[in-house]
């Protein structure tokens, strides 16, 4: 793995019992971290930069009030801005000039150099000031959106004390820095690539260890008790969840399903032989994030195999999963997606609901939404926003189906990661393409 990944050094890996995964230790991730920042700094960088035009982006935070982008471009041994940051980013296309500046007294890692000469500018704004005239660009983008709040990370005070300082002649070139900065979060790169499917690999590992007679007593395992081993889990094999875990019980009583209610996990149930069992779960790992929906049905005595009902339920989820991915299409809005993902779902008889949503360095990532659970019908804003190549997305849905022996209806409620490029979408690390058994059938032994 560490010659796939191009390491140039001797990593110390600490080997998962059980996991077919490796996880790095903190300061080899803090080099592939840097060495990954490095080669978006010099290559994907100027290429947005080009695209939307923009030759000068100013990012400006403060410690502990970080803007979402700065976050993801400081250095792995930074853990938050220092005082006040300020980075600039300077392309000339014409003369192949590319600058990673900081209004800073030292530099900002090995990419971002220190650009504040303090005899000369003891005010930092002064300093950052003098940059802008010397270069004189055509364009100052600025972080402020309407419609994603990851490209929204300039504070009301910076803004006011930057214009305060700025003088006019350059007031009139602001712009908005929004789709520069989504390109930035939602374009993933060759290498980070080659990463995704471990990360993906390592959730799904997870995810069946804990949806296992290892972890669950049906009668005495409550569902309280199995996020919190989920949660405990992902933090002993040195790992992140951006958001706590879930667990959700659809069983035969009379019950409706309610898609609140799901998510928030507000009872503590017993699982009982019988059960539907359903997860989400997310891991962080090298600035990555995965977000994961699975399902596992619990044999009642006598049972070796889910029953038929809901073995076609599940079916049901995976054909609305190939529905939603084969509307994908570069410049397609999400909204444009899902009304015809819709549409074709209802062709077919499945009862539908989408809400997908980009994934990479945030869980709820920039770019498109497709759908949302209480937005069937557009999502304005950042629904409207086009599909681009090379971009992450999690592929978020459910399928209702009636079970005839249970009389009501359950929702298959899948969740898995995949991307999109120019040959088309392909999930990152497969797909759970049928429901997971506790607990599981050794066929070596039989009645």
């Amino acid at each position: 793995m560490i010659k796939k990944l191009g390491l140039s050094f001797t990593c110390i890996l600490i080997l998962l019992q059980g996991y077919s995964q490796q996880i790095l230790s903190l300061r080899d991730q803090a080099k592939l971290t840097d060495e990954i920042l490095s080669e978006r700094f010099s290559q994907l960088l100027p290429k947005l930069m080009d695209k939307e035009q923009i030759d000068m982006w100013v990012i400006i935070s403060r410690e502990y009030n970080e803007d979402p982008i700065l976050k993801t471009m400081l250095p792995a041994e930074w853990l938050s801005a220092r005082r006040r940051t300020i980075l600039v980013f300077y392309h000339d296309s014409s003369k192949n000039k590319n600058e990673q500046l900081a209004i800073a007294r030292y530099n900002v890692g090995n990419q971002i150099k220190a650009a504040w000469d303090m005899k000369k500018f003891p005010d930092q704004w002064d300093a950052l000031v003098d940059l802008i005239s010397t270069r004189n660009p055509n364009k100052i983008a600025l972080n402020y959106s309407n419609d994603f709040a990851h490209a929204d990370g300039l504070t009301f005070t910076e803004q006011k004390i930057l214009l305060h300082k700025l003088p006019k002649q350059f007031q009139s070139k602001i712009v908005s820095a929004e789709k520069l900065g989504i390109g930035w979060l939602e374009t993933r790169t060759e290498r980070e690539m080659q990463l995704y499917p471990q990360l993906i690999q390592i959730t799904h590992q997870i995810i069946a260890e804990g949806f296992s007679e290892k972890t669950i007593m049906p009668g005495v395992t409550t569902t309280d008790d199995l996020v919190w081993w989920f949660r405990q889990k992902i933090r002993n094999l040195g790992l992140d969840t951006w958001f706590h875990p879930s667990v959700e019980i659809q069983r035969n009583d009379e019950t409706s399903f309610d898609h609140l209610a799901a998510f928030t996990n507000k009872d503590k149930e017993i699982i009982q032989p019988g059960d539907l069992l359903h997860v989400d779960i997310g891991i962080s790992y090298l600035r990555l994030n995965t977000d994961v929906q699975e399902h596992a049905y619990v044999l009642q005595p006598g049972e070796t195999i889910a029953p038929a009902a809901l073995q076609k339920a599940f079916a049901n989820g995976n054909r609305l999963q190939d529905i939603l991915t084969s509307k994908f299409g570069y410049n397609k809005t999400g909204n444009e997606i899902l009304s015809a993902a819709l549409a074709q779902a209802k062709q077919e008889g499945i009862v539908a609901s989408i809400y997908t949503h980009p994934i990479g360095y945030h869980g709820h990532a920039a770019g498109p939404t497709i759908g949302m659970w209480d937005q069937q019908n557009a999502v304005p804003g950042s629904g409207d926003f086009p599909m681009h190549f090379n971009t992450a997305y999690s592929i978020e849905l459910n399928a209702a189906s009636e079970i005839p022996a249970w009389k009501k209806s359950i929702r298959m409620m899948l969740e898995e990661d995949g991307f999109f490029t120019e040959k088309g979408f392909r999930f990152i690390s497969g797909r759970q393409k049928e429901l997971l058994l506790i607990p599981r059938q050794n066929t070596t032994i039989g009645n």
